[in-house]
């Protein structure tokens, strides 16, 4: 039995490195995809979608789905469906579609109302 390591040995080595390499990567960036996307469009719960979707990876990609999902909805109560509520009735999207963030100024005691 020819217990030497050859060139071929190490080729096998090197492909399987390659191989794990890019697994590695490939989940990395499933598991960091819905956490991006929730945080691009400043979803409101942004940061539970990110833990579900690395809770999801780490479970085998069993909640992962979810968590895609979860990114591309609207939530439609609270706080959330009253400022969709306030644009629709005002016109607060433009012509284009896409919708005009509307500030919000918040007072502090030493603060003075804005003059119009």
């Amino acid at each position: 039995m020819d217990s030497s390591f050859g060139p071929f040995d190490a080729f096998a080595f090197v492909v399987m490195g390659a191989l794990v390499l890019t697994f590695v990567v490939v989940v990395v960036n499933l598991g960091r995809l819905p956490g991006l996307l929730a945080r691009k469009w400043a979803h409101p719960q942004a940061s539970a979608i990110n833990a579900m979707s690395w809770i999801g990876i780490a479970t085998g990609g069993l909640l992962w789905p979810i968590a895609f999902v979860w990114a591309f909805t609207v939530p439609m109560r609270g706080e959330s469906a009253a400022i969709k509520d306030a644009r629709e009735l005002h016109g607060g999207d433009r012509a284009d579609g896409v919708a005009t963030p509307t500030p919000a100024l918040r007072l502090t005691s030493g603060d003075e109302e804005p003059q119009s």
